[in-house]
């Protein structure tokens, strides 16, 4: 997902898609401890993933706080 289709979304559907790529990331967590992940290089997109939307979940909040 690109930042800026992050931008056009509420703030309740970026929370929701927080929640499911933390929950991706813990679930491919656990298949790379059984020995089943065949695309390592997932866990630093998803953790780049998570990075964007909590800054831009923070900007939201702190748009609304000040207006």
């Amino acid at each position: 997902m690109k930042t800026k289709e992050i931008r056009e979304m509420s703030e309740a559907e970026i929370e929701k898609s927080l929640r499911d790529t933390r929950d991706a990331r813990v679930n491919l967590r656990m298949r790379k401890q059984t020995g089943q992940v065949e695309h390592p290089h997932q866990f630093k997109d998803m953790s780049r993933q998570i990075a964007r939307l909590e800054t831009i979940l923070k900007e939201k909040k702190l748009a609304a706080a000040s207006a």
